[in-house]
C-alpha cells in the first residue's frame, strides 16, 4: 500500500512538471510576471515594405521572451502607418513607417509598453 502511494506521488509530480514545462515552451518564461498566452497580436494590413518610406532600427531592454516581443509589437503597430517586427535574440526591433518618427516618439510608445529604448538608428 505505502508503494502505491509513493508511486501515485511520482504520478502527480511528473504530470506537474511536464505541464509546467509544455506551457513555459509554448508561451515562453515568466520574465513578464504570467505564463499565459501573449496577448492578441495587432495585425498590419500593409507588409509591402515599399509603401514604408522610413526605417528604424531600435535596441531594446528588458525583452526577454514571446509575450515582450508581442507586447512590444502591438505597441508599435497599433499606430497607423507603422510595421514593426521584433527579433528577440538580438533584443531588436525592426520598425517601418509612413511618415517620420521622432526618438522621443517612439521611446515613448516603447516605454507605455513597460520596456526601454536603448538607441535608435534610422537608415
Amino acid at each position: 500500500m505505502g508503494t502505491a502511494v509513493v508511486i501515485l506521488i511520482l504520478v502527480v509530480i511528473i504530470v506537474l512538471a511536464l505541464t509546467s514545462v509544455k506551457k513555459r515552451i509554448k508561451y515562453g518564461s515568466s520574465c513578464c510576471g504570467t505564463h499565459d498566452a501573449p496577448p492578441a497580436k495587432i495585425k498590419v494590413k500593409d507588409k509591402n515594405k515599399s509603401h514604408y518610406s522610413f526605417s528604424y532600427t531600435l535596441n531594446v531592454d528588458g525583452m526577454h521572451c514571446a509575450n515582450c516581443a508581442r507586447r512590444i509589437e502591438n505597441a508599435l503597430n497599433a499606430t497607423e502607418g507603422v510595421w514593426a517586427t521584433v527579433t528577440l535574440e538580438n533584443k531588436t526591433v525592426q520598425v517601418y513607417s509612413k511618415n517620420i518618427l521622432t526618438e522621443e516618439e517612439l521611446s515613448k510608445k516603447i516605454s507605455d509598453a513597460g520596456y526601454t529604448l536603448i538607441n535608435l538608428h534610422a537608415l
